[in-house]
């Protein structure tokens, strides 16, 4: 949740391509010209960088932040909007589905969607239909209490979460290639750091009473205004081909995307570790209720704790997937992960339990940006194989949650989470296939 493409991104390279980028390097420079880093000591320095991909790693991390904000922001109203609109928890259930169902669409139309339009105008258009979803939702909600609107804005915001995350993926990793070092999992950092502020501005906005047509209204203007702002520094893409068959060549790309057995084995991988993440993510608060027996506001801070890990182990792993690459690294984070999620459900004391917590989130942190990264090795086709990755990962996101509710009812919340661990071990074996090969070509039959 990452170049040029092939027939892809809309501008030109140089001055043609971005005025606001020439502006800052002062002079036409083709800034998607790689970087090639050897080895972590002839990687190049911030001099040596066109400060136009410094420019786009800023703009990057931005519109990360504000999609987290966005994603945050909603959820964080869900319990205003159940009261509101009067809805049982099942009732509820089917509501959250109709975002989900907008994600499974743009997930599965996102890579031929950048690759025509570019990461730029995939984020701007996405994003301008994050906001009007959360405007509409908040509307339909507040001042109509009008629940089939509500599902349309979660349609509208569910895609554009969904296509935003692939474009925004796609040109994080063409960033990443630029400066010679690893950058995507600061990029999901940044991501995480506007889940946070989301999350306590809607914890601020429910503590106030503020309505929640107006919450939703102010902060998909602040979204929407701010990607505008961040795309901008977006890398220039080549032009679009002008071959008239460039449209089946897209497609057929994507299909040979979906026929390509590493691009298959990192969805997988990206499938366990989303599914690592989301498991906490949704029943960590839950299950130490449930479990430990501790308070509501304790088992928020645990969940807190877990997203402080995550925040910290894509910021701090950077530096040792650049030392000794990404293999290693995602071996050892994956073992952290699963001891860590073992603790927190066998210690039997939650001060030991909220340490294994701590664990789990350092080491469930790398797994899907290293995935999407991996995805897009070869950037003349990375939109297609991140969207595929993307596709497969998203799975665990969407159905991770309520299988686990249903094995939770037979053996307990907490106890469920022993499935987090199991899943983790024998993952380790796709772990390798996250080096960069050698030889990347697409099969075009």
């Amino acid at each position: 949740m990452p170049r040029p493409v092939a027939s892809g991104k809309g501008g030109g390279g140089g001055c043609a391509g971005s005025a606001l980028r020439c502006a800052i390097v002062g002079q036409d420079v083709d800034e998607r010209k790689p970087v090639r880093p050897a080895d972590p000591v002839t990687a190049p320095t911030a001099s040596a960088v066109p400060p136009a991909v410094l420019a786009a790693r800023t703009g990057v991390a931005v519109v990360f932040a504000l999609n987290g904000l966005a994603v945050a922001t909603w959820f964080s109203r869900v319990p205003a909007v159940r009261e509101a609109l009067d809805l049982s928890a099942g009732r509820l259930g089917l509501l959250l589905m109709a975002m989900s169902a907008g994600a499974v669409l743009a997930l599965s139309t996102a890579g031929l969607v950048t690759q025509r339009l570019g990461p730029a105008r995939t984020v701007v258009a996405a994003t301008v239909l994050v906001a009007l979803g959360l405007t509409v939702t908040g509307l339909a909600t507040g001042l109509a209490g009008w629940l089939p609107g509500v599902a349309v804005g979660l349609v509208a915001l569910g895609y554009g979460c969904g296509a935003c995350d692939v474009a925004m993926n796609v040109e994080g990793a063409a960033v990443e290639k630029r400066l010679g070092r690893t950058i995507l999992p600061r990029f999901h950092a940044a991501w995480s750091l506007g889940t946070v502020a989301g999350a306590g501005l809607g914890a601020g906005a429910a503590r106030v009473g503020l309505p929640i047509w107006a919450h939703l209204g102010v902060l998909a203007a602040v979204v929407l205004g701010g990607t505008l702002i961040g795309a901008r520094a977006f890398l220039p893409a080549p032009p679009a081909s002008a071959d008239t068959d460039g449209g089946a060549a897209r497609r057929g790309g994507l299909w040979a995307a979906w026929r390509e057995p590493r691009t298959l084995l990192l969805g997988a991988l990206v499938l366990v570790m989303a599914f690592t993440e989301g498991t906490a993510t949704d029943w960590i608060a839950v299950a130490f209720i449930d479990g430990y027996g501790v308070s509501e506001a304790t088992g928020a801070a645990v969940f807190g704790i877990f997203v402080a890990g995550m925040t910290l182990g894509r910021t701090a792993g950077t530096v040792l997937i650049d030392r000794w690459g990404r293999v290693p690294v995602l071996f050892g984070t994956i073992l952290l992960a699963a001891l860590g999620a073992g603790l927190a459900v066998l210690a039997g004391s939650q001060p030991v339990a909220t340490v294994g917590v701590a664990l789990w989130g350092i080491g469930a942190s790398l797994g899907f940006p290293v995935g999407m990264s991996a995805a897009a090795d070869d950037e003349d086709h990375a939109a297609v194989r991140v969207s595929v990755v993307a596709v497969i990962g998203y799975t665990a996101f969407l159905a991770g949650p309520p299988l686990l509710g249903l094995l939770g009812d037979r053996v307990g919340t907490l106890p469920a989470l022993l499935v987090v661990p199991l899943l983790l071990i024998p993952t380790l074996a796709l772990v390798p296939v996250t080096r960069p090969p050698a030889d990347r070509p697409m099969d075009r039959t």
